[in-house]
């Protein structure tokens, strides 16, 4: 298990950039994966996947500690993304039985998902604004229920891409529970983020697409980068780096796409 030290740069301005922005690492870390050191998607998603769950669980701890997660939205979340998970890693685990290439159709809903992270990211406040009233008077148990399909289109999503769960899902959550305070519902889509991306990477691992060197190599250079990027993220001119981090996903993911 060698530790590449170009890979651990990478690490650390994916970090940055982290710490910086708030967007997740995987919209970040896997299409560099791919398109800059030109991994196999299913190996760039399944490596990315076990980096996130490590770096999400310090985070939930900080959330938990602080007292800014709701376990109910947590649990209702993973009620509908743990089955999809494991229903899109058994047909993964199908395909590589079959000796069918995933590769393509990774890379294509990865570029699909870049581009809404993109949207997402840069358009935020306009897409909340614009749903958030047709949700408001929607009864508890309808909530419910939409959480859990929002779950179940995470899980499948994140475990063919690793993207999705952070500025996707907080976007909607942002919609379905406009009473919330965001810090907990931040909190909330952290939380459900870990067993999510565990779940997930293991069992890409399982099926071989988990190079160890590779998230050793990440987790040295990312770890201090976010560390950093969230000292300075006070001090960063987001209104400039945010969308350019928006513009850049859309293009990468378009990318991909071609």
């Amino acid at each position: 298990m060698d530790i590449e030290p170009l890979y651990s740069i990478a690490g650390v301005l994916v970090g940055l950039l982290v710490g910086l922005t708030g967007v997740g690492g995987g919209s970040l870390m896997t299409p560099i994966l791919v398109l800059a050191f030109g991994f196999h998607p299913a190996t760039a998603v399944g490596t990315d996947l076990l980096y996130a769950s490590a770096t999400k669980l310090v985070g939930t701890g900080v959330h938990g500690w602080r007292g800014t997660v709701d376990w109910r939205v947590v649990r209702r979340l993973a009620t509908g993304s743990v089955p999809a998970t494991l229903l899109t890693l058994g047909g993964l685990s199908l395909a590589k039985l079959r000796a069918e290439d995933t590769g393509h159709l990774i890379a294509a809903v990865l570029g699909v998902a870049l581009i809404l992270t993109g949207i997402a990211t840069l358009f935020r406040g306009t897409i909340v604004d614009r749903l958030i009233g047709t949700f408001r008077g929607f009864e508890d148990r309808r909530i419910a229920g939409l959480t859990i399909l929002l779950g179940a289109v995470l899980g499948s999503l994140v475990t063919l891409t690793s993207v999705g769960a952070g500025a996707l899902g907080m976007t909607a959550l942002l919609v379905l529970y406009p009473r919330f305070p965001v810090a907990k519902l931040v909190g909330s889509d952290i939380a459900h983020a870990v067993p999510l991306t565990l779940i997930a990477g293991l069992g890409h691992w399982a099926i071989g697409s988990v190079d160890f060197g590779l998230l050793l190599s990440l987790l040295i250079g990312s770890v201090p980068g976010i560390i950093v990027g969230s000292l300075l993220a006070s001090h960063a001119p987001d209104r400039v780096l945010t969308p350019i981090l928006a513009v850049t996903l859309t293009i990468v993911g378009g990318k991909l796409l071609l």
